[in-house]
């Protein structure tokens, strides 16, 4: 099927959808980006889907695999968060990744595309990896350069206060939920400036946990998610490794997908 209008989504786990599951989708889950084309195929027909994100993807390997594929689809709308996983590695040259950024952000924009670029989240309160916030915050800078730059469209994450809230987040606490993921979608749709229908789900104010309590919820947090995600990097492995693309080439997602029962 032609379309003439083709957004093409590029990234690691963020914008695969990790932490939004959905069993009758490609890898297991839905995420803010299938979210914002549900909206933009449901707003006109000639919209198609393309999400080329695997998680943990770092920045070389979304430059070597999924930049060649979006210029071959030939675009005409373009969204990327890379760099995140690059930042969590226990050396990193921020100049560096962002200068290589720089280029993928360049090729994609020389395609006519409308390319979308987000910054990285404000780690602050983070736990463990709010020890990268100065990285965050240089890349950030480096970022917003570019942008201004070349008319790149700036997704300003750092900026986004509300995702401080933890009920946004996954229990794995470095990807969110069901409710981040549609909180996200809103936001990148206000940066598109386009119209939408989607609902965010309300909060629940979380019960008060006694210290043992949140101590013990701590140390199980550490056994089921962060003992395997360091052991992963200490071998080099990657919970993408084997991993497909969602969808490697244009679908429509309909409003009767986004609407069907399961779908929140």
């Amino acid at each position: 099927m032609d379309f003439s209008k083709r957004y093409v989504a590029l990234g690691d786990s963020f914008t695969e959808g990790v932490g939004d599951p959905d069993a009758g989708r490609p890898n297991g889950v839905r995420g803010w980006a299938d979210r914002v084309a549900e909206q933009l195929c449901a707003s006109e027909a000639d919209w198609g889907y393309a999400n080329l994100a695997i998680r943990g993807r770092k920045l070389p390997q979304i430059v070597a695999e999924q930049v060649p594929r979006a210029l071959e689809l030939e675009p005409t709308l373009v969204t990327i968060s890379a760099g995140g996983n690059d930042i969590l590695r226990p050396r990193v040259d921020v100049d560096q990744i962002a200068q290589q950024l720089e280029g993928a952000l360049k090729d994609l924009k020389s395609t006519g595309a409308d390319v979308v670029v987000f910054t990285g989240f404000d780690v602050s309160n983070s736990g463990l990896i709010s020890a990268t916030l100065g990285r965050v915050a240089l890349f950030n800078e480096r970022l917003r350069e570019i942008a201004d730059h070349h008319g790149i469209v700036l997704a300003d994450y750092w900026r986004w206060r509300e995702f401080q809230n933890w009920g946004y987040w996954d229990e794995d606490r470095l990807h969110m939920n069901t409710a981040g993921h549609t909180l996200m979608a809103t936001r990148v749709l206000d940066v598109l400036r386009k119209d939408h229908t989607i609902e965010v789900p309300e909060l629940q104010t979380p019960a008060a946990r006694t210290r043992a309590a949140e101590l013990k919820r701590n140390a199980e947090w550490g056994r089921t998610h962060l003992v395997p995600w360091i052991q992963r990097r200490l071998t080099g492995r990657s919970s993408g490794d084997g991993m497909s693309p969602k969808y490697a080439d244009y679908v429509r997602l309909g409003e009767a997908e986004a609407d069907a029962p399961g779908h929140p």
